[in-house]
């Protein structure tokens, strides 16, 4: 048993530790990047995690949901940390952020699956920095002297050809809402999403006026107010987190369903579990039934190989 157990609830950062003889484990929750979304509720193993509606004040934007964890289940085995989309948690040992499960390979990492052709870029366009809802993209120019460029309009057009472009990308973070690549130029960055899914908006139960949902998304274009006074999903952008869900006053006008999730190689029960509830138990068995024809199919060509070597 630990020797200590603290929680702090400080307003930019929910802190759990557990203080032991040769270990300290501590689970760091950053409030500024949390967007109150429903996936480490869903992926937590031991249910420890809950998103509480906050209150909301008439004429004032909707909150985000928070996010709550309860010490006396939590076991800082890091699920929820390796499952943000927004990297919001970290769970540490001994400061270390060294995660046995990754280790283990006993839980995969999302795969933030962003390419960058910087060939495609003008000279003095920053649009994609500009652009980035969560501001995790920046833009460098180096000029032929290695030196950065500061002014890039001060330079000669010989100049200017020789400028190379570096975009740097917190991937971390990044929840591939795929708003970089669309309003960058065409080529330059491609983004493949992390969760797939669908958002739909039930027009005749959704409240008229209302605009919760749409406070509360962290990625500008996803949600939307018509003219119709009613709320409009932007498929493309979408990262199908569920933040809105989680502060929508009627749960029936609003759905968010996850599909699929990208993620690293494993072989894990716990896995398999919070697939079911980040997706639902028929799309979870889809990805088992795929992994199930990719084993077969390598021990097919493993036997058909040593039969072609023993002849």
């Amino acid at each position: 048993m630990p020797l200590k157990t603290i929680k702090k609830d400080a307003p930019d950062a929910l802190t759990l530790e557990w203080v032991l003889q040769v270990k300290n484990y501590k689970l760091t929750l950053d409030k500024n990047r949390c967007v109150g979304c429903q996936i480490c509720t869903l992926a937590c193993p031991k249910e420890a995690v809950k998103t509480v509606k906050q209150p909301k004040t008439q004429g004032t934007p909707a909150k985000r949901a928070k996010v709550d964890i309860d010490l006396a289940k939590c076991n800082f085995c890091g699920v929820c940390d390796v499952t943000c989309p927004y990297g919001a948690i970290k769970v540490t040992l001994n400061g270390s952020h060294d995660l046995a499960l990754l280790e283990k390979d006993s839980y995969p990492q999302l795969i933030r699956d962003i390419e960058v052709d910087t060939n495609q870029c003008e000279k003095e366009c920053i649009k994609c920095q500009d652009v980035c809802p969560l501001s995790l993209i920046k833009i460098s120019k180096v000029g032929f002297d290695g030196n950065t460029v500061e002014n890039i309009h001060a330079l000669t057009p010989n100049e200017k050809k020789r400028v190379q472009i570096k975009i740097d990308i917190q991937k971390e973070y990044c929840p591939t809402c795929k708003v970089c690549e669309v309003k960058c130029a065409p080529g330059t960055l491609k983004v493949k999403k992390a969760l797939e899914g669908i958002i739909a908006i039930n027009a005749e139960k959704c409240p008229e006026g209302c605009k919760d949902c749409q406070d509360v998304c962290p990625i500008p274009d996803a949600l939307t107010l018509g003219q119709d006074q009613k709320i409009h999903a932007n498929q493309l952008f979408c990262t199908f987190c569920g933040a809105c869900k989680n502060v929508c006053p009627v749960p029936e006008a609003l759905t968010v369903k996850r599909s699929e999730v990208h993620h690293t190689p494993v072989r894990s029960g716990t896995w398999n579990k919070a697939l079911e509830r980040l997706t639902s138990p028929a799309d979870a068995a889809k990805e088992l039934r795929a992994l199930a024809s990719e084993s077969r199919r390598k021990a097919v060509a493993k036997r058909f190989a040593m039969e072609a070597k023993a002849q």
